[in-house]
């Protein structure tokens, strides 16, 4: 792979063009992805924040499920924030009637568990991995992860609840980096799919 990867930002609904800002920021060729040939030609993907349900019902109306939970079985390295998060875990504990998730984390996750928007905040989050200080996370009607198994890395907590993790190729955060100006999270996975691990 080139020392520049081409990386992907699933773009059904969400903060898309704020994830391509970053991603560039980060040194990577970004892209959208809306179809199964477009996700066949990255390095790695990003699922951006948005709406969980949304974005489940729109995989599925692009042809992207199947494609997608395959990709991230294969081992291409994937990227999800807030809504993303939900995306790549295994288990939602409140599932909306239908809702689907591509999986790929051994996590359960609890949807909107801080607030509504109404109660959205910031705050700085000690990101393991991440040099240079904490990082300034923005919650958004985050989801919190409710428990890992023992395959998964807890790489940030806030208010006693886990809020990033990675297991494999898959990272995700509850928080929002790409609304913040600070690209180091997007840094941190772009050095993930450059190495392959």
């Amino acid at each position: 792979m080139s020392s520049t990867p081409t990386i992907g930002v699933l773009a059904l609904q969400g903060d898309v063009r704020e994830h391509l800002t970053a991603l560039a920021a980060a040194d990577a060729a970004a892209v959208s992805v809306r179809r199964p040939a477009e996700l066949a030609a990255v390095d790695g993907l990003v699922i951006p924040g948005g709406e969980s349900t949304t974005i489940s019902k729109l995989a599925a109306l692009f042809g992207l499920t199947e494609p997608l939970r395959e990709a991230i079985r294969g081992g291409l390295p994937v990227y999800g924030s807030c809504a993303g998060l939900i995306m790549l875990a295994d288990k939602i504990l409140d599932p909306r009637s239908g809702q689907e998730t591509f999986g790929g984390i051994d996590m359960i996750v609890r949807r909107n568990a801080f607030g509504r928007q109404n109660e959205s905040f910031e705050a700085s989050v000690d990101v393991r991995g991440v040099q240079g200080g904490p990082v300034e996370g923005v919650f958004i009607r985050a989801p919190w992860v409710e428990s890992v198994g023992a395959g998964v890395e807890v790489l940030a907590e806030h208010g006693g609840h886990i809020v990033a993790v990675r297991q494999g190729n898959a990272l995700a955060t509850s928080f929002h980096p790409e609304l913040t100006g600070d690209h180091r999270v997007h840094e941190l996975f772009v050095a993930a799919v450059r190495t392959g691990s």
